[in-house]
């Protein structure tokens, strides 16, 4: 049993992902991650703060709103663009680069889980460098995905 993820190599100098062995199924796991009021419970990044608008279960096409702070304060709006229940979930704000994890069943009661956060869909993807989010985002991907794995794996056990 893994207690940290891993790096995935994407081969994409503007993508970074991790990867993660959960020992709950998948859709424990997708149902936790549809739902944005529950996002501050696993964000490795500690920029989301509370789910702020929209509904508690994600679909295709869903706005949602969260309050985050990176210094300051800020609120942001979020499309659902892929969502493949209980294997893909994907979205982007307004600067379009994306948030995407994927859920690969092992068994009924363990999945590997990988999130990737693509700056390649953004506006400007070397924008990003300015501010280290492709950097600032792998680490948070990797604590993201020990977080989800604690809390995921703590509800498929009760």
């Amino acid at each position: 049993m893994s207690e940290r993820a891993d790096i995935v190599d994407t081969g994409h100098k503007y993508r970074r992902a991790g990867r993660i062995v959960i020992d709950a199924p998948a859709q424990v796991i997708f149902d936790i991650i549809a739902d944005p009021y529950r996002h501050p419970e696993f964000d490795g990044s500690g920029t989301v703060k509370k789910g702020s608008a929209g509904p508690h279960r994600l679909s295709k096409g869903a706005t949602f709103g969260m309050d985050m702070k990176m210094g300051l304060p800020y609120k942001i709006k979020n499309t659902v663009e892929e969502f493949d229940e209980p294997t893909r979930i994907a979205w982007r704000h307004a600067g379009q680069h994306r948030w995407r994890y994927e859920l690969r069943p092992i068994d009924e009661n363990s999945t590997e889980v990988t999130e990737t956060f693509d700056g390649s869909t953004a506006l400007f993807p070397p924008a990003l460098n300015v501010m280290n989010a492709y950097g600032n985002n792998q680490k948070a991907i990797l604590k993201t995905l020990v977080r989800l794995k604690e809390l995921a794996e703590s509800e498929a056990a009760s």
